[in-house]
């Protein structure tokens, strides 16, 4: 059905000839309009003619092939359908094809290459004023399937199937011949017999010769219209569209922006037109865009979201590209299409996003880097060293004197006498003015109207922008504030570090150059940072008070004097352990006996803190206690053990501790050693061609061992007995008693630092202070942050200026009489006879109470220093108890006349026997006051 156009709507036609029938003054006539069909048939060939073949075209090698058969014998068309004769026909016309396919003069009916002609065909058709086909162009011949050879000379009439669309049509015609034009839509049958909806563009054509023709340009509708469909979206796209959009050529030139592109370049469209991208944005954005260009341009391969900065000359943010490669149908490359998105606020919820996960990890990585440290100074480090550069180009971390040595927090509010200590810096490079402004350990003095004092005062954080309030940051004239601006800082943070309500420092950050300022999301996270801070200052303030008072406490109950006893030269040290951990419960004592002999012990409480030193002390003391008793290693140890509940830290723990007791005898040469689980002594024995050991000399070395002893329980465990050994040892042997934290480590057996500690003193030495020196220099960096206790005891033999005497006498009446006269015969070579009564009387009644008991030899032994010491053995080991003997009693007072006259007494075991020792004072040389 035929449908108004632009060409002034269809009319009634009237005067049409039927159809079928010729115009008067047709080809039959006229002569002159004969020679105009045939100029416009162009060479079509009359009957018995070859058909013209146009340039680039191929000449037929011989008849058409014939179409298959269909069923019945009638020829099928292109379609699948039986195709059908022309109306009024019976037959083929010469050089046709029924089925539409390819003849002499078109041998394709579709081109290859591909254009928007293949999608909108448009076909011509030249009518004559009667509606006879003049002209039937290639196109129309693929559009409906008519051959030119068919319909040429023929009535249109006869493909139109309705009658009132003839009528229209011929109205159409009239009005085209009148007006000059006329479009509009209709339907035409096809060679399969279906109805073809096309688009009619009619105009009127003149030849030479004046005769008048229609000019038919048809398309198919429905190709026509989804073209205006996609160009309706093209247009709605490009136009309409809150994306950026462009076209370039392969010269990378604009050919084509949308309105949205425009403003956000900041640029009009048609300034965009013919220039390319380095043309039209700033050279820092227009680098990066054009090398994505280029890429995409050179590959073909797609670029999608791309997130780059806004230029600095359109609105500030962030915009995402994506750029494609544009072909033609038959795959010639066009240009590049590209979409621009303007996603600032993508990007900056993105961003915000990814700063709250980086805070968030910061915040995490800061506490497990400073949850186990409890040292001020290595806190405010690392809080420092977290900030920089993840969070500002400088930090500086400032405390309060009393944080970092530990004392308590003030309680009155800060000013400007208040002591303030850089103790924690970082900054992103280093440098004269850095080293200025940020100087470890530095003392902070500040004004009490300025940033450092009202922060101080009110607790409250400040963010600084720019210039503003850099010159009150401190004090007028401060150095740091000149080296800040001169390193370009713009942007500062100063936060207060809080503990318990109290602020105990201040925290500095700052931003330098290009770097965005701070801004309130910055200055809330940096608040949580110094809060967390804060705490562990706090915790690590209050340690160190703790452990300062544990150490005092310790130091006090450790010896204050060690003594130099009668052959023995020692030397000690005592290490705390480190500051990530308490002080410990590790001792050592030297304990002088009677007969010059000596007893060096070493100890180590389990457990760290103030208890544990304090438990230490009582430890010590009793250990001190038992000693003076002058029992044997192995009892003493075994009495502290029964003493354990009450030496215990606590009702509900027990007492864990170890310990090693060694007597040393410089008149016997004799070393006697128990351990109560403890890591067992170093002997280092030196050669035979060593010099004789004097005090205060040099350490020769020798050859070290580690002495072989049962092992024994720590005291307080039990269920095993404590054994002891005895041994001679030379003259000149080095004895090393330690604990357990010079020696041990992580991921090292325990004989390793052994064999460490024994290639040690192995060498030689100029002192034996600094042989102790040495072993504590190689300590293992790795090894458990505990304390450690060493004592050094070179052995030797007695003062060679003392006189000795030792008899031996059988468990007889006669040594009585015998022992009498040996003491003051010995006493009176020794010219101290004011001591022979009262020497003579002692050895008297001891040697009766040994020979009354004791069935085997009697020992007597006499020293004279600086008191004369006298000593009874007997093989008996019950010692002798003092009785109070009555008036009319004969005897029982031996015990009571050697307590009377003797400065001190007492008994010791010794092998399987006893020995009752006592002592007098020598008139010419006053005994020291320790030992009455």
């Amino acid at each position: 059905m035929a449908k108004p156009g632009g060409g002034g709507g269809e009319r009634e036609a009237s005067g049409l000839p039927a159809r079928g029938a010729r115009r008067p003054g047709g080809p039959a006539g006229g002569a002159g309009r004969a020679a105009a069909r045939a100029r416009l048939r162009r060479g079509r060939p009359g009957p018995g003619e070859r058909p013209a073949v146009l340039p680039g075209s191929a000449p037929s090698a011989g008849p058409a092939p014939q179409p298959p058969a269909a069923p019945g014998g009638a020829p099928t068309s292109a379609r699948g359908r039986p195709a059908r004769a022309f109306p009024g026909t019976s037959e083929q016309r010469p050089g046709s094809r029924a089925d539409g396919g390819p003849t002499a003069l078109h041998p394709s009916r579709r081109t290859e290459g591909g254009s928007l002609l293949d999608v909108v065909r448009v076909a011509i058709v030249i009518l004559d004023t009667s509606g006879r086909v003049v002209l039937w162009s290639p196109a129309a011949e693929e559009m409906l399937g008519w051959p030119s050879e068919v319909l040429v000379g023929r009535a249109v009439d006869e493909l139109i199937p309705d009658p009132e669309q003839v009528r229209r049509t011929r109205a159409a015609l009239q009005e085209t011949l009148r007006r000059g034009s006329w479009h509009g839509f209709t339907q035409i049958s096809d060679r399969d017999g279906l109805p073809v909806e096309v688009e009619a563009r009619l105009s009127l054509l003149v030849d030479g010769d004046g005769a008048p023709y229609v000019q038919a340009a048809l398309t198919e509708a429905a190709a026509l219209r989804a073209v205006e469909r996609d160009l309706a979206v093209r247009d709605a796209l490009f136009e309409q569209s809150p994306l950026g959009i462009a076209v370039l050529d392969t010269d990378l030139r604009y050919t084509a922006v949308n309105r949205t592109l425009a403003e956000m370049n900041g640029l009009p469209a048609e300034e965009h037109i013919g220039r390319t991208t380095g043309e039209t944005l700033p050279e820092r954005s227009a680098d990066e865009i054009t090398a994505v260009q280029r890429q995409v341009l050179a590959t073909g391969e797609p670029v999608i979201d791309v997130t780059l900065a806004s230029p600095s000359t359109a609105r500030s943010g962030y915009r995402s590209i994506s750029y494609s490669r544009m072909t033609d149908r038959s795959g010639r490359v066009l240009g590049i299409s590209g979409t621009v998105m303007d996603v600032t606020e993508r990007y900056r919820a993105v961003a915000k996003v990814e700063g709250a996960r980086r805070r968030l990890s910061l915040l995490n990585e800061f506490g497990s880097r400073v949850g186990d440290l409890l040292d001020a100074s290595m806190i405010a480090q690392e809080l420092a060293g977290a900030v920089v550069p993840r969070l500002a180009d400088y930090a500086g971390v400032i405390l309060l004197q009393a944080v970092a040595y530990g004392d308590d927090l003030p309680r009155h509010g800060h000013d400007r006498h208040t002591s303030l200590l850089q103790l924690g810096v970082a900054a992103i490079q280093q440098g004269p003015a850095v080293e200025t402004m940020l100087r470890h350990g530095a003392r902070i003095t500040f004004d009490e109207e300025s940033v450092f004092g009202r922060v101080l005062r009110s607790g409250v954080p400040e963010l600084l922008s720019g210039g503003n309030g850099a010159e009150e940051l401190s004090f007028a004239g401060d150095p740091k504030v000149e080296a800040a601006r001169e390193l370009g800082v713009h942007s500062r943070l100063v936060v207060p570090l809080r503990a318990r309500g109290i602020v105990i420092g201040l925290l500095v950050v700052s931003r330098a150059g290009y770097r965005e300022g701070f801004d309130r999301d910055d200055l809330a996270f940096t608040v949580e940072l110094a809060d967390r801070a804060g705490s562990s200052l706090d915790n690590a303030r209050l340690y160190a008070r703790e452990r300062t008072a544990a150490l005092t406490l310790q130091r006090t109950l450790l010896p204050q004097q060690v003594p130099q006893p009668t052959g023995v030269e020692v030397a000690y040290r005592y290490v705390p352990g480190s500051s990530g951990t308490e002080v410990g419960g590790d001792w050592f004592d030297v304990i002088p006996l009677p007969g010059d002999r000596t007893a060096l012990v070493v100890g180590d409480v389990m457990g760290h803190g103030l208890r544990a030193a304090a438990t230490m002390g009582r430890l010590r003391t009793a250990v001190r206690v038992l000693a003076a008793l002058d029992l044997a290693p192995e009892v003493v140890l075994r009495h502290v053990h029964e003493l354990a509940d009450d030496l215990a830290q606590g009702p509900d723990e027990a007492l864990l501790a170890t310990c090693v007791y060694a007597v040393f005898d410089p008149a016997r040469r004799s070393l006697t050693v128990t351990k109560a689980g403890h890591i067992p002594p170093v002997l280092v024995v030196p050669g035979a061609d060593a010099e004789p050991a004097r005090s205060g000399g040099p350490l020769p070395g020798g050859a070290g061992q580690v002495l072989d002893l049962p092992s024994g329980a720590p005291l307080g465990v039990g269920g095993v007995p404590f054994e002891s050994i005895e041994m001679r040892i030379p003259d000149g042997s080095l004895l090393a008693l330690c604990t357990d934290g010079l020696v041990e480590s992580r991921d090292k057996d325990l004989d390793v630092g052994l064999g460490r500690l024994i290639s040690v003193l192995e060498q030689p030495y100029a002192s034996i202070q600094q042989a102790c020196e040495a072993v504590l220099g190689t300590m293992e960096q790795g090894r458990e942050p505990d304390d450690v206790a060493l004592l050094l005891a070179r052995l030797g033999q007695g003062r060679a200026e003392e006189p000795t005497a030792g008899w031996t006498l059988p468990a007889e009446p006669t040594a009585v009489s015998r022992a009498r006269r040996l003491v003051r015969g010995t006493l009176s070579d020794w010219g101290a006879e004011e001591l022979t009564d009262t020497a003579e009387l002692l050895v008297s009644e001891l040697v009766t109470n040994a020979v009354r008991y004791a069935s085997a030899p009697i020992g007597v032994r006499l020293t004279l220093g600086e008191l004369l010491l006298v000593e009874i053995s007997d093989p008996l080991p019950d010692p002798p108890r003092e009785r109070h003997a009555g008036a009319g009693d004969e005897g029982g007072r031996g015990l009571e006349l050697v307590r009377r006259l003797a400065l001190r007494w007492g008994t010791r075991a010794e092998g399987l026997g006893k020995v009752v020792w006592f002592e007098l004072a020598n008139s010419e040389v006053q005994p020291p006051d320790s030992m009455l």
